[in-house]
């Protein structure tokens, strides 16, 4: 039997299929079977050293830490010839310890290659998080030149799709600052460019000489020469979203085949970001163009007469809407100025759609602004014969100064009648009524003339304001007779104080709670006596300018 329980030499493991070797202790190897024989062998050949009684260091280390006889002993790791083990020792005889090796190579590599899978997962995720946080193009483009720079390379470029032979270019590097430039450039002059700008596969990094890498790719300031280049494709929907650009310079190693492969995998999600923030600045910017043409013009003096309007929409976050007004200047002083404020049924996008088409047509229609009963025609049977299923009532109005009065003539098609606020305070009803447009195959409407003294103003108002639910009740109307006595005070006011006064009242009112477009538009004859034409240049569009989104 083996002394202290121990294991005799040359019985239990001379077979084993995994390395055992017995060392005395001293540290001095005893005896090895044939596998550990061969591994050390193999050591010996590769040159690896040893301690001094022929344990590799790490065991011998682990060796003269072995505690007395009978207490726990932990395993150890290490490698031998370039292959890893796990070491577990057991007591033999005479104080001698029996070392079993258990190869983990493979183990390791697993678990390497398991970890460089979940942190390059991780940096994706960081990376996608970091594309994605921002729509601005400019921005994208450079958080994916920084984080190239920062995570995979020690240079980046990206070059954006090119006008012509232009490219914008994002430079970055590692401690330094992110620069751009546009410039023309012949993308023939690095292999695999101008074929990743059309967004085909990329070339291997193996068929670029980094030497012939053209100037204007390095960043301004990169120090060093040019050792690897990766060149990558950015996919974008539909069409590619530009080119990334790696390198590294000679003094560091040269990318890998995995480095290669991680770089497609971060262009890809580089290039969905890019993408994406050029689609939204597209579709920005086609709705910026829109709503110049659906917002209200902003308003001021037009041939010795005063406009202000004020258009809020339903929704605060919106800015167009179901209400609307529109000024179209006559020639010159002695014409007519063609007015209109309307109000679309329904609210939001839609109702928007239907005000657009109402204001192009009323538009077409301004040669024969003159007569308001053929106007209204010609629109009712436009919106019956259209695929809108939405009416509207409108008022028209059609203003010249004369003789130092403003002389109105007032239809309404189914709108509340506006208001005239005389210079004393008496508020008075405009005596027109009619039908709604788009709703009857016939549209039926009465006009009255009004006069304006000087500092007398008319207001056109939307339901939205009379309408409005609110007050100390929380659920009562603000109806005509608040509206009316406010507007006692408004007397010689000018027109832009006026609409302000009753949009602040009505919104007061409201509070915070819900309400639907509210628009309001005042006529006014200035006090000022000047009857003189628009301040710039003398035309009377010149201050009917469109809002800006």
């Amino acid at each position: 039997m083996p002394r202290d329980g121990g294991v005799r030499v040359g019985t239990a493991w001379s077979n084993a299929p995994y390395p055992v070797l017995v060392a005395d202790r001293a540290g001095d190897i005893v005896e090895t079977n044939e596998v550990a024989h061969c591994l050390f062998a193999h050591a010996a050949e590769a040159g690896e050293s040893l301690a001094a009684g022929g344990l590799p260091h790490w065991l011998a280390e682990a060796h003269h830490r072995l505690p007395s006889v009978g207490a726990p002993r932990e395993a150890v790791s290490g490698a031998v010839a370039g292959r890893t083990f796990e070491a577990h020792p057991s007591p033999g005889e005479g104080g001698d310890v029996v070392w079993w090796l258990v190869e983990d190579t493979d183990l390791r590599l697993a678990e390497r290659a398991l970890r460089g899978e979940r942190e390059r997962a991780a940096l994706l995720a960081e990376i996608s998080s970091a594309l994605l946080s921002s729509l601005n193009v400019e921005r994208c483009a450079e958080v994916t030149a920084r984080m190239a720079a920062d995570h995979l390379a020690d240079a980046a470029v990206i070059i954006a799709p090119g006008q012509g032979r232009r490219h914008a270019l994002t430079y970055a590097q590692v401690g330094g600052e992110v620069t751009k430039a546009v410039m023309s450039i012949d993308t023939g002059t690095l292999p695999g460019l101008a074929e990743a700008l059309q967004g085909f596969p990329p070339v291997p990094t193996r068929w670029i000489d980094p030497g012939e890498v053209p100037d204007w790719v390095v960043p301004p300031g990169f120090a060093g020469v040019i050792g690897s280049v990766i060149v990558t494709p950015l996919p974008g929907h539909g069409v590619p979203a530009g080119v990334l650009i790696l390198m590294r310079p000679s003094t560091q190693r040269a990318f890998t085949d995995g480095e290669e492969v991680f770089a497609r995998l971060f262009a890809a999600r580089a290039g969905t970001a890019l993408s994406a923030a050029r689609l939204y600045a597209e579709q920005a910017s086609i709705t910026a163009t829109l709503l110049r043409e659906l917002l209200p013009p902003r308003l001021e003096r037009v041939h010795g007469v005063e406009y202000a309007g004020v258009y809020r929409a339903a929704q605060d976050h919106e800015r167009v809407g179901g209400d609307f007004y529109d000024v179209h200047p006559g020639v010159d002083p002695s014409g007519e100025t063609f007015v209109v404020l309307g109000d679309v049924a329904g609210k939001g996008l839609e109702a928007a759609v239907l005000t657009g088409k109402i204001r192009s047509v009323l538009h077409a229609l301004l040669p024969l602004s003159g007569d308001h009963q053929q106007v209204l025609a010609l629109l009712n049977d436009a919106l019956i014969n259209s695929h809108h299923t939405r009416f509207a009532t409108l008022v028209l109005a059609s203003v010249r100064r004369s003789a130092g009065q403003v002389r109105l003539r007032l239809t309404s098609a189914g709108h509340l009648p506006p208001l005239i606020v005389r210079a004393g305070g008496r508020v008075e009803e405009a005596a027109t009524g009619g039908t709604l447009i788009g709703a009857l195959p016939e549209v039926r409407a009465r006009s009255v003339d009004v006069v304006l003294a000087p500092g007398e103003t008319c207001l056109l108002y939307t339901d939205g304001i009379t309408e409005a639910r609110g007050g100390p009740l929380g659920n009562q109307l603000y109806g005509e007779a608040r509206l009316q006595e406010a507007l006692r005070e408004c007397a010689r006011m000018p027109a832009e104080a006026v609409v302000e006064r009753v949009q602040m009242l009505a919104a007061q009112w409201l509070g915070g709670g819900r309400h639907d477009d509210m628009a309001t538009l005042a006529i006014t004859s200035p006090t000022d006596g000047h009857d003189a034409l628009d301040v710039v240049g003398g035309h009377g569009d010149s201050h009917l300018q469109r809002e800006e989104p």
